[in-house]
């Protein structure tokens, strides 16, 4: 369940702010997304200018575009910690955030919480006062109808997501389907992601409690940078 909205404009303005957060030396989780993408490109020009960067992709469509671009990457169990994620969001409140658009969360939750800050790339459609936000949920393929079942006990409205040009569900690159959970308004995120967490079979989900250190929401006429 991709988002839309926001002009590539403001996406690229969010996108090279984060990157111009990247020191020499570092190693940078490399997020997923049209956002993150912006950030992606923009490390790898300074790495082509000499920047020593390593980063840590999130997906394959982040590897492969880091490739692409030419940032140096490495695996997470190969470096010694992360000194900062860029991220985008599906939807941002405060520092809370609904990820999962691209089924990619669970690796992004992974290495953004080993990250020592995580910069969430954004333009101002994904703003919200309250997240509602329909949460994705990566499920292994045999607790699809199990873990809907324990969505629902918990007020939520799941649907499995179908892949867009081809027959059948969203696999991810773990082999798993996403179920997009609905819960209208989230009035307490921290309990609803312990309760998502809890279900069995439920990989990860896409709420991302108190995460970001920093947003960086773009406009066709520059950055606004948000700190938390």
């Amino acid at each position: 369940m991709k988002t839309t909205g926001g002009s590539d404009r403001a996406k690229r303005a969010a996108g090279e702010s984060a990157a111009d957060a990247v020191e020499d030396g570092a190693v940078v989780g490399l997020g997923t997304g049209s956002t993150a993408a912006h950030a992606i490109r923009a490390i790898g020009r300074a790495a082509d200018s000499g920047l020593d960067v390593r980063g840590v992709p999130t997906s394959f469509q982040s590897r492969e575009l880091a490739k692409e671009a030419g940032v140096p990457l490495v695996a997470l169990d190969e470096v010694n910690g992360v000194d900062l994620a860029i991220d985008g969001a599906d939807q941002f409140s405060g520092p809370h955030l609904v990820k999962g658009g691209g089924a990619a969360h669970a690796r992004e939750k992974v290495v953004d919480a080993a990250a020592d800050r995580l910069l969430v790339v954004a333009d101002p459609s994904k703003a919200a006062g309250r997240l509602d936000h329909p949460i994705p949920v990566e499920v292994l393929p045999d607790a699809r109808t199990t873990a809907a079942d324990d969505v629902r006990a918990l007020g939520g409205d799941p649907a499995l997501r179908e892949a867009e040009r081809k027959d059948g569900p969203v696999v991810t690159d773990n082999g798993n389907l996403v179920l997009d959970c609905a819960f209208g308004e989230i009035d307490r995120p921290a309990e609803l992601a312990a309760d998502l967490s809890a279900i069995p079979g439920a990989v990860e989900h896409g709420l991302f409690v108190g995460m970001a250190d920093e947003i960086h929401v773009g406009t066709d006429d520059g950055v606004e940078v948000r700190r938390f």
